[in-house]
């Protein structure tokens, strides 16, 4: 009995022993409870650590390092890359403002070379990126007015002084024409697909002075000067005939604008043909290419001593003027006024932009003016040109 006692009691203590060792070796497995609970709430500090992210972004899209600050030249501004074409040994860039002159291409008729009469496209530093020979049979046909612009579809439209108008494609095919004797100076293509043209080069009181033609080559409207003008003063004039219209424009309200030169004063006339306006009476002289522009007034280069590009208000005040004092630039025969607030001045030996107080910031010019003495210049060189902004 006594043996069983004691190995009882032995058995017990054993127990006891192991089942403290058991406790004791779990004990050592299990993390401290603080300690896992801190590791539990470090995830959301971590998610704080990465919310800057976004902020980074946004500083990327307002500001980065390499982005300009607000007061800077804004990015639109930024002078596109120059198309650069081939020099011509006949021309020159004489003046070219960089900072202020329109940055563009100029598109013109070019008649210097008579043997070689054609359409140039320059960039501001004169190379030609374009151009378009005038075929054979058609060099001789270029006086008075070889008139020149682009359409909305790149297409180029163009006047040949007794034969006809012509649109030539960039590649230099034929897309449509209408042949006659009886057009010189100026045509356009308006919105409704037909072309408007004047005849003025020797003209007779029995002639239409504009006409209107749609892609048929039918003549859907028309006007003829001696419906109001065949009456004193006017009728006995003669001078490169009766009414030497040089220049039309079709209206926004529908009307029509016509410069004609010899009665020194600009018309505008309705759809019926009825004139409904005189513009310029007493201050023009032999105008050329008069124009609208945005704030109502007409812009226009005037003959006289100097020749000179003006712009009047509908009262008939001159507003700006620039004097072209180099008897061998004249005839002055185109003016148009440019996006920047400039103009650009078309004289027979060289095309200058003008800025608004009068100082020229870009300049084309034929280097060898020898050929250009009195008459003979007017049918030389240049007549008009446009400024092509992209």
């Amino acid at each position: 009995m006594e043996k069983r006692g004691v190995l009882s009691v032995i058995l017990v203590l054993i127990s006891i022993t192991l089942l403290l060792l058991g406790c004791a070796g779990k004990t050592e497995k299990l993390p401290p409870p603080t300690e896992a609970n801190n590791t539990r709430e470090a995830v959301p500090e971590q998610n704080t650590t990465e919310e800057p992210i976004p902020e980074a972004n946004n500083t990327e899209e307002t500001a980065p390092p390499t982005m300009p600050k607000a007061e800077d030249k804004p990015p639109a501004l930024e002078e596109k890359p120059m198309k650069r074409g081939i020099a011509d040994p006949d021309f020159v860039v004489d003046i070219y403002d960089r900072e202020k002159a329109m940055d563009g291409t100029t598109l013109f008729a070019d008649n210097h070379n008579t043997e070689k009469p054609r359409i140039i496209e320059v960039n501001m530093l004169g190379e030609i990126i374009w151009e378009y020979d005038l075929p054979q049979e058609l060099k001789r046909y270029t006086n008075p007015g070889f008139d020149v612009e682009r359409l909305p579809n790149d297409n180029i439209l163009f006047v040949l002084p007794g034969n006809g108008v012509y649109e030539v494609s960039r590649d230099k095919k034929a897309v449509w024409s209408y042949k006659t004797e009886k057009i010189s100076h100026d045509a356009d293509r308006l919105p409704n697909g037909n072309t408007i043209f004047v005849f003025g080069g020797n003209d007779l009181m029995a002639d239409a002075q504009v006409k209107e033609v749609n892609p048929k080559g039918q003549t859907v409207w028309s006007w003829y000067a001696k419906d109001d003008f065949n009456k004193a003063p006017y009728k006995t004039i003669m001078n490169q005939g009766w009414t030497h219209t040089n220049a039309v424009t079709r209206l926004s309200n529908g009307n029509t604008l016509i410069s004609t030169r010899n009665f020194n004063m600009v018309v505008e006339v309705d759809q019926k043909g009825e004139v409904v306006k005189t513009i310029g009476e007493g201050l023009m002289a032999q105008q050329h290419d008069p124009a609208f522009l945005e704030n109502g007034d007409i812009l226009f280069a005037n003959h006289g001593k100097p020749e000179k590009a003006v712009e009047i208000d509908k009262d008939g005040k001159v507003v700006w003027e620039f004097a072209v004092t180099n008897p061998q630039q004249w005839p002055v025969r185109d003016a148009n006024r440019l996006p920047n607030g400039n103009t650009l001045i078309v004289t027979t030996t060289k095309i200058v932009e003008v800025s608004k107080d009068k100082k020229v910031v870009w300049s084309f010019a034929i280097k060898d003016t020898s050929k250009f003495v009195r008459q003979a210049g007017a049918g030389l060189g240049f007549y008009k040109a446009e400024r092509i902004v992209e």
